[in-house]
């Protein structure tokens, strides 16, 4: 069997969403587009986007649900404390909380690979609960 197992096509007009919003040239704070699967179609679809908000944890807190996976684009700003540089990394993040259903579950994880792999981004972090998910929790993982 290969191991290029995709459940869900990616939306065509996600697709170039995501191609803009990789590279986007006026970034002043962070951003991110929330994906989701349409069961029925088959197909990973937007679910929001956000344009700028304050902190990781105010966008986890308002815009991720508690109980269902998500695939989340995120681009951070990030100052380093070494030299006062700032850089936007971009982070592609897999959510997939324990208690969701199993099916939802069976359909994010076989096409989660296929979707990295479109995406092109090496910034790869994977959580099965939602209180991990911190502004502090990410900066730790980006600063290694």
């Amino acid at each position: 069997m290969s191991g290029d197992m995709r459940v869900c096509d990616l939306d065509p007009d996600l697709k170039k969403m995501l191609s803009e919003f990789r590279f986007k040239k006026n970034n002043s704070g962070n951003s991110a587009i929330i994906m989701k699967v349409d069961r029925e179609n088959h197909r990973i679809v937007l679910d929001e986007e956000i344009d700028e908000f304050e902190s990781v944890d105010e966008m986890v807190e308002e815009h991720l649900p508690s109980h269902q996976p998500r695939f989340i684009v995120l681009s951070i700003k990030v100052t380093h404390s070494s030299t006062n540089r700032i850089s936007f990394p971009l982070c592609f993040i897999f959510i997939s909380p324990r208690d969701c259903n199993p099916e939802l579950q069976i359909m994010y994880a076989g096409s989660k690979l296929s979707l990295q792999k479109e995406l092109d981004i090496t910034k790869v972090f994977e959580l099965r609960e939602l209180e991990e998910f911190t502004e502090e929790w990410l900066l730790s993982k980006l600063d290694k």
